[in-house]
């Protein structure tokens, strides 16, 4: 529930967990409100998150602006109250310029009050962060009132707001059974393999085919890593952008001169090694994965072609590489004399970015940014007015 990291398609989330933990730690009470759950064309994924502290701030957001006013005179409410609320938010046809979202998407969004008592979960997701662990996070978002017939009776109240977190093989707090402990921990572990978030339904004992009680699963990875073989002016700009959209940037080049942190201030890590030599070392140490980008700026074939040769046969989220056409003509033949197929060389984006008609290297490096998360999303990278249906893609 706490939006920290990255989701594990690689979209970043606003970031209110330092703000959550530093209150906490501090003897403060905050509300959080996490959308929980959307349908058509909702501006903001599960998971996102609006922090509201007793002193009004408020960090982060849930649709852009569409529904906070409204909810943060709820979460003011359950801050003052203590009684989670798990709201809906959409198109009405009396409302719709009033709390609702006139994009046309549906929200659910679960707001809460957090204190000095979730400290011990609180802290276990800290450690998760700093360690670079996926971690998932379990709520229960709703419990209906009523028990089965026969059961031993529950307090559904007592329920809301329950949470485990679980990071590896630990599993901090409960959800109030050991029985639902046990089935909650197994199924959200499934969904952070699998990198999903999402609601899962379980009756107040655990009983999967039950009904009774919502537990939201919010899934959070490590960032999506964007490499950068080049240094040279546009990869400063290409990593600055990079940073900006939540990757952990490398940029890497054989130069020592040119490979320096004072050059690339925005970048986590500057290595100089091999491009193809660094990559390889990567992927067989288990550090590049599908959610990985690729931006090969050395447009030099003595680095390209190994480079590239070695990035199209791994399952990478982008490969793209700069240089003119004649330069790509040129860099598609040596790539076939090294024995790529069709649909491996399929995947190479070059020359690299989409035709905004930009010149510099801040310009180069939108286009380049603009041709990544089109891949992601699946966008066109046509101009919305031309277009029609959602705006919003699922993801």
């Amino acid at each position: 529930m706490f939006s920290s990291f990255h989701d594990v398609t690689g979209q970043r989330v606003p970031d209110v967990f330092d703000e959550v933990h530093r209150r906490c730690r501090a003897g403060e009470a905050v509300a959080l409100a996490t959308v929980v759950a959307t349908w058509r064309s909702a501006p903001q994924p599960p998971g996102a998150s609006m922090l509201v502290t007793a002193d009004g701030a408020v960090t982060g957001s849930v649709s852009g602006g569409c529904v906070e006013a409204d909810l943060y005179e709820r979460a003011r409410r359950v801050l003052d109250t203590g009684a989670p609320e798990l709201t809906r938010y959409g198109v009405s046809d009396d409302a719709a310029y009033t709390a609702g979202l006139t994009c046309g998407g549906v929200l659910d969004v679960f707001v809460e009050r957090i204190d000095g008592d979730r400290l011990v979960e609180l802290d276990a997701v800290d450690a998760a962060r700093r360690a670079g662990q996926p971690v998932a996070v379990v709520t229960c978002v709703a419990a209906d009132a009523g028990d089965p017939p026969g059961a031993v009776p529950v307090d559904p109240a007592g329920r809301l707001g329950r949470r485990l977190v679980l990071t590896g093989q630990r599993v901090t707090g409960s959800l109030g059974a050991d029985r639902l402990d046990a089935a909650a921990t197994a199924d959200a572990l499934g969904l952070l393999a699998a990198g999903h978030s999402g609601v899962l339904r379980y009756g107040y004992h655990g009983q999967r085919r039950g009904s009774g009680l919502s537990l939201f699963v919010a899934a959070y990875a490590t960032p999506p890593r964007m490499i950068v073989f080049g240094a040279i002016d546009f990869a400063a700009a290409v990593a600055r952008i990079g940073a900006f959209l939540g990757y952990r940037v490398t940029v890497c080049d054989a130069r020592p001169v040119f490979a320096t942190a004072r050059r690339f201030p925005e970048a986590d890590e500057v290595v100089v090694q091999w491009p193809h030599r660094y990559l390889g070392a990567e992927l067989d140490a288990g550090r590049v994965d599908g959610r990985t980008v690729v931006c090969v700026l050395t447009h030099d074939p003595k680095f390209d072609v190994p480079l590239l040769a070695l990035a199209l046969r791994h399952r990478l989220a982008y490969v793209g590489a700069m240089g003119s056409r004649r330069t790509h003509d040129e860099r598609q033949k040596l790539l076939r004399e090294a024995g790529l197929s069709a649909e491996q060389l399929a995947r190479l984006a070059s020359p690299i970015g989409l035709d905004l008609g930009g010149r510099t290297p801040e310009e180069t490096a939108v286009s380049v940014a603009a041709q990544i998360v089109a891949g992601r999303w699946g966008g066109t990278g046509r101009p919305l007015t031309a277009l029609g249906g959602p705006i919003h893609r699922a993801g």
